[in-house]
């Protein structure tokens, strides 16, 4: 294929649960390539959630990769993924075991997720070459490097440390290299390769939530919020980040409400096009499949239906997910004790209107909804540009690549049952799981 030596690109590259994504991106933020690989999750209990790493970290980053290269100036290549996931490999850097993934059973560690998922290897493969998690596996399939960053690195506490890999947990020659800078790790053809990060940063890079009152939502598989505040606020349950911009942070974190709750609903009412029959006549769904991350860390949690009655409708059931999913996000700004004034949409969900729609209508704010779902991926190519010297290290600047598609405006009948719903919603949640949150 002829190469555009017009338009000089950076490769951005997404492992995300249920599918691989990947972009290239033109100097003004403008994607002038996208490919997206399905591929399957092993979840056969709520209790384990494995990928075949071998295909899904390696050999569907280079597919995905090599088809939104082709015809392009390539000036770099960055890749994210979800964290913590981990996978026993080969001298040759090849999984030879699943990928296991966020909140699977073995991460249920004193010591935190990636110490359960290392010490499970240990035991289960414990002749393996090396222990790496996806950002690794990926980076060594495309460019021979098996490098993360130090924002991946951070999710492996205690492991990682103030020097690096802290031999008391694992030899450090069994984990991945570690690039503390912006230099490359390796090449593949002329473009130089990035170290792996993680998915969330790079979706917060090009969001555009960017000011006090800007709620970022990941909708994907999981289903993430980020409250923008100053200083740095607290709440039991939550998670705090720093901000990209100075003197701000971000306070949330994951639920399992997203997409692998929506797939299901969807799956059970036949994902009827209708409509639901009234604002007032929709059921309530706990919405924990398989357990719930923040606010409630309770991994032994289980969906419910509740209040379903004769004349309720497959339409009316799968709204009450919908609705559930928006309530989620609204319960961790009840936590957080935040003061929201819109939400910034992003990730795969958003192609969904009914969900961006209840969205807004569960937390009577307007949804700003990104003209690009491919985030991670977005970012991850920015983070390219910082590698192939096109980009100072300063991360605030990748704003410039913000894009906002559409926006979705509360419906004020739905918004007032909605605000009628929560307080039932709440307490349904609180006593599916024991304990107020």
């Amino acid at each position: 294929m002829a190469v555009d030596e017009a338009v000089q690109v950076t490769v951005g590259i997404d492992i995300g649960t249920t599918s691989v994504k990947a972009v290239a991106v033109d100097d003004d933020g403008d994607v002038r390539a996208r490919a997206r690989i399905p591929h399957a999750v092993n979840a056969p209990s709520p209790a384990v959630l494995e990928h075949d790493a071998a295909a899904v970290w390696g050999t569907s980053v280079v597919e995905a990769c090599d088809a939104v290269s082709a015809g392009h100036r390539v000036a770099g290549i960055g890749l994210a993924a979800m964290v913590p996931s981990l996978a026993a490999v080969d001298s040759s850097g090849v999984p030879i075991s699943p990928g296991i993934l966020y909140g699977d059973h073995r991460g249920h560690h004193p010591d935190g997720e990636f110490v359960g998922f290392l010490r499970s290897l240990e035991q289960a493969v414990p002749d393996a070459h090396a222990y790496w998690p996806a950002q690794a596996v990926a980076s060594q399939a495309l460019c021979g490097a098996a490098a993360i960053d130090a924002i991946t690195a951070m999710t492996c506490l205690p492991v990682f440390g103030t020097d690096g890999w802290d031999p008391q947990w694992c030899d450090p020659a069994r984990l991945p290299e570690l690039a503390m800078g912006s230099a490359p790790v390796g090449f593949r053809g002329d473009a130089p390769v990035a170290a792996g990060t993680v998915d969330a940063l790079a979706e917060q890079l090009v969001a555009g939530a960017d000011s006090p009152g800007d709620v970022l939502v990941i909708c994907g598989t999981t289903l993430i919020t980020w409250a923008v505040a100053e200083g740095w606020p607290e709440a039991e349950g939550l998670w705090t980040i720093p901000h990209l911009q100075p003197g701000l942070a971000a306070i949330g974190g994951p639920s399992n409400a997203g997409g692998l709750f929506l797939e299901r609903v969807r799956a059970l009412t036949g994902d009827p096009a209708d409509e639901p029959s009234h604002p007032d006549r929709v059921p309530l769904w706990v919405p924990y499949i398989r357990g719930e991350r923040t606010p409630r860390h309770d991994p032994d949690l289980r969906a419910a239906l509740v209040g379903l009655d004769v004349g309720h409708s497959p339409a009316d059931v799968l709204a009450a997910g919908y609705e559930a999913a928006g309530f989620v996000v609204r319960h961790h700004l009840d936590v957080a004790s935040a003061s929201p004034e819109r939400i910034v949409a992003v990730g795969g969900g958003t192609h969904v209107e009914r969900w961006m729609q209840a969205l807004a209508d569960a937390t009577n704010l307007p949804v700003d909804v990104t003209a690009v779902p491919e985030g991670a991926a977005k970012g991850a190519a920015w983070m390219a540009r910082i590698s192939a010297g096109l980009e100072s290290n300063d991360l605030a600047q990748a704003r410039r690549w913000a894009r906002t598609g559409r926006r979705v405006e509360p419906r004020p009948h739905w918004a007032e049952a909605c605000d009628r719903r929560y307080p039932q919603w709440r307490a349904a949640c609180d006593a599916r799981s024991g304990a107020a949150q």
